[in-house]
């Protein structure tokens, strides 16, 4: 069995076939993971690779219908270098632990995406991803410090290029005036979600839907008797609260408009195009992103402490992410909604240290 913290490398310790990249023995040890989300399933991946036994238990799993879904399924899903465009990401403990492993996905998600069968299978594309200033972005520290990080990186298709605020007709009445822009991978998380599953299914995992309440400390022992497993992890997101008695933990309230983008009604936008928070008006993001062939993704919002999915088309938030689209992209005023499900809302988890 692989030391656990060795490095993650596609290829050398994990694998995209249906089948452990190193098979489990008799003597193997067996993880209870509490979470069926994409946090839950990647870890179970990662795990079963390992030689592993996994048991995932979930209260709930990926929806894929147009009612309420998991929180992993309505993210934006666009590859970020932290922080991301909300602005919620802090510490500076937690932003170098998130810049190393958001490479390592880079890394396995570009993969994904270079395998066109694959990439269909998992809902994974590369796209250019542009992000928009309205200033010099030398005259935002922390905005110029990433940029610079991200060209001295290995992500791909990095250009500094403000000419592309003329060639995506970005309206010059919203006053950017640099941009810089590279690959990204952009994830359908429907589709991805279902493929997670199957993929970690293939590989091993038991599934058993039960809702686990209360501190896991106080129920340890009989958790791991009644699946005879030799180690916890937690992947639940916010019910973190309860389960692991954090009271640091919260909810940020996220939306995204659902538009059709097949060209009818505007040019089909193909890349994504963002305005980060600390460089918008109001603090208000810009974020537009391909969700797949046929839906683009408009937002977005990021509201602490609101625990009601409550929001609706007429709702203020929605009123406000549609206008700034509008604004920023005057094409969108010709956009129509996708009016099968037209406003995906959820609750991301976050803490007040972000990540440890």
């Amino acid at each position: 069995m692989l030391p656990p913290d060795q490095p993650l490398v596609l290829g050398e310790n994990l694998s995209l076939n249906p089948f452990p990249h190193q098979a489990p023995h008799a003597a193997s040890r067996t993880i209870l993971i509490i979470g069926g989300g994409v946090t839950g399933l990647v870890t179970a991946w990662i795990l079963l690779d390992r030689g592993y036994h996994v048991t995932t238990v979930s209260k709930e799993w990926a929806s894929f219908t147009h009612q309420q879904c998991l929180t992993s399924q309505i993210a934006g899903a666009l590859w970020e270098y932290p922080p991301a465009v909300y602005g919620q990401h802090t510490d500076i403990l937690s932003l170098k632990k998130s810049k190393h492993w958001c490479m390592v996905a880079y890394n396995i998600w570009g993969a994904i995406a270079a395998d066109p069968s694959l990439a269909a299978l998992a809902g994974v594309q590369t796209r250019s991803s542009h992000f928009f200033f309205p200033c010099p972005i030398q005259e935002l520290p922390a905005q110029y410090r990433k940029m610079q990080e991200i060209e001295m990186s290995s992500i791909r298709g990095f250009k500094r290029d403000p000419s592309s605020i003329k060639r995506y007709d970005i309206d010059p009445q919203y006053g950017v005036i640099d941009a810089y822009e590279h690959l990204a991978p952009i994830i359908d998380t429907d589709r991805c979600m279902e493929w997670l599953m199957s993929l970690v299914q293939s590989k091993g995992a038991k599934y058993q839907t039960e809702s686990i309440a209360d501190d896991l400390f106080n129920q340890e022992e009989d958790l791991l008797n009644r699946f005879s497993a030799d180690a916890i992890i937690n992947c639940t997101g916010l019910s973190a609260l309860s389960l692991a008695s954090d009271k640091t933990c919260y909810p940020l309230r996220g939306a995204l408009i659902r538009v059709i983008n097949d060209g009818s009604d505007f040019p089909t936008i193909d890349s994504s195009l963002a305005i980060t928070a600390d460089a918008a008006q109001d603090n208000e993001i810009v974020f537009i992103v391909p969700r797949n062939d046929n839906i683009l993704l408009i937002g977005g919002i990021a509201q602490p402490g609101e625990w009601d999915l409550n929001l609706a088309l007429t709702s203020p938030e929605f009123k406000r992410m549609w206008a700034r689209a509008e604004a920023f992209l005057p094409s969108l005023k010709h956009g129509r909604l996708d009016l099968q499900y037209p406003l995906a809302q959820g609750l991301r988890p976050a803490r007040e240290r972000n990540i440890s």
